[in-house]
């Protein structure tokens, strides 16, 4: 299965997508099966934190556009007709669910881009926390070179996300960005030696996991639907979210375990 999904211990799942010979671009399946991924990532309590990474010196291509557009063409027409809305277990969504543009995952992510993050992969990132990338990786929106659309959310988060004259510089030049210039606009955490990337996503797992996973998530929640409407609204989820996370048990472990100076042992409830 080209989309593997690991649980590498300590709450942490990782994910890689393996379709070398496509610069791991993905078909209508492949889409399919990383939108499961984040599906059980979301659903599954013992996963605290995922990392995603690609193989081969790739991370993500976007759509395999040789095989992805006949595919949701076929599949487009088909719901028009009034017939099924999926092919194999395939829905028009999972293409936006995949890059989590419509998938709300509160858990935090950390992306190890190991190559090339362009079109889709770049849509992907705008919804990933953590960024660590080699020096050979690339970014780059892509879409307009080729008379497309970024349409998977880049042009809603990444201005959001960057300075205007940043995010900008991506948007409209459709070029391919090295990674030094991707974390000097402010894209990436830091640039990390391709021998010690899937060890220092590890790492960063764990310093996140160090903290209570309710209050973490609560913490990614209140940010994002913060973002999302104006600023009265955005106080009153924040405090929404502080009244589930202060009558949480985790809220009574952590004061107990600061006293008895000793490490809290945060339960998820």
């Amino acid at each position: 299965m080209p989309i593997h999904y690991e649980q590498v211990g300590g709450h942490v799942a990782r994910i890689t997508i393996d379709r070398p010979e496509a610069r791991n671009a993905l078909d209508l399946h492949h889409f399919r099966d990383l939108a499961n991924a984040w599906r059980r990532f979301r659903d599954d309590p013992d996963d605290w934190v995922a990392v995603i990474t690609g193989v081969d010196r790739s991370f993500m291509a976007g759509a395999d556009l040789k095989t992805y557009i006949p595919q949701i063409t076929a599949l487009q027409q088909e719901i028009n007709a009034g017939g099924v809305d999926e092919i194999d277990g395939c829905k028009l969504r999972d293409g936006t669910d995949a890059v989590l543009r419509s998938l709300k995952i509160y858990k935090p992510i950390i992306a190890a881009v190991n190559g090339a993050c362009v079109a889709g992969g770049m849509e992907m990132l705008g919804g990933i926390d953590i960024r660590l990338a080699t020096e050979q990786a690339t970014f780059g929106v892509m879409e307009p070179k080729r008379g497309l659309f970024a349409g998977g959310g880049t042009t809603v988060r990444l201005p959001r996300q960057l300075a205007f004259p940043a995010a900008m510089e991506f948007l409209l030049t459709a070029e391919a960005f090295p990674a030094s210039r991707a974390l000097e606009l402010g894209l990436l955490n830091e640039i990390v030696d391709e021998g010690d990337l899937a060890e220092r996503a590890l790492w960063w797992a764990a310093r996140i996991n160090a903290n209570a996973p309710l209050a973490v998530q609560a913490t990614k929640e209140s940010v994002l639907r913060g973002l999302a409407v104006e600023q009265r609204e955005a106080y009153r989820i924040e405090s929404e979210l502080a009244g589930k996370i202060f009558s949480s048990e985790d809220a009574k472990e952590g004061p107990r375990a600061f006293a008895e100076k000793r490490d809290p042992v945060w339960t998820g409830r």
